[in-house]
């Protein structure tokens, strides 16, 4: 595992973002874990957080697109965050977008925030992490009704490797994958934080002890995909 994804997994500990205990989902889905990227409230955590998304895209992606577009109210500040760090690791400039919950009739109008979109622009999308994929279906048609863009990709920080919205073995990134056509990736998987944390002390405590790593198989046995 690269460096960088085992301090992200740190990192996502450290600023309370990832949490471990008895959780229910939006979905419904009681879950043994958790992860909120509202949690990174500080200019060090948007720094650093920058850092790592912009490293996971250099890595899965490479650099060529124009728009980072985060879907509000998440994506905001995280497709900030991630232009600035790209512009100070890479040394390339990329335009960031995001877009308003409700279109403005006045001043700097319309529904986007940040770059407008153009025919022809390669566009990476960054959210925080997803579970079902509904975000998607509502970012989707959002770029296509601004301009004929390219969608590059799609980067989370967290692939929780659980199914979709359907009832076929694939996780709800590759349930994108297959809808939208475009590629998906995310800083780390479920899998390499279970890898690394498991019987592992964290600042002299076990995070996912033997009595924890049986209630995550037991969820992923659920609602996995055959690959925990």
């Amino acid at each position: 595992m690269e460096q960088y994804k085992q301090e992200f997994i740190d990192f996502m500990i450290e600023s309370d973002v990832l949490k471990f205990g008895d959780f229910t989902l939006k979905s419904g889905r009681k879950s043994p874990f958790f992860m909120n990227a509202g949690a990174y409230v500080t200019g060090t955590q948007l720094r650093k957080l920058g850092e790592y998304y912009a490293k996971a895209i250099h890595d899965n992606y490479g650099l060529d697109f124009d728009v980072l577009f985060g879907p509000a109210y998440k994506g905001i500040p995280l497709s900030v965050a991630t232009t600035m760090a790209i512009s100070e690791l890479y040394g390339k400039d990329v335009r960031y977008c995001s877009n308003r919950k409700e279109v403005k009739d006045h001043g700097d109008t319309g529904i986007l925030l940040g770059s407008g979109l153009k025919d022809g622009d390669r566009v990476m999308i960054i959210e925080d992490v997803t579970t079902s994929g509904k975000s998607i279906e509502e970012t989707f048609p959002i770029l296509r009704a601004q301009a004929d863009v390219q969608i590059k990709g799609l980067i989370v920080s967290l692939n929780r490797c659980e199914r979709g919205k359907s009832e076929k073995p694939v996780t709800a990134l590759e349930e994108i994958r297959e809808l939208y056509g475009f590629p998906t990736a995310a800083i780390v998987t479920m899998e390499e934080v279970v890898e690394y944390l498991y019987n592992r002390p964290h600042n002299g405590k076990i995070i996912i002890d033997d009595q924890m790593k049986a209630s995550i198989d037991a969820y992923y046995a659920q609602y996995g995909v055959g690959k925990q």
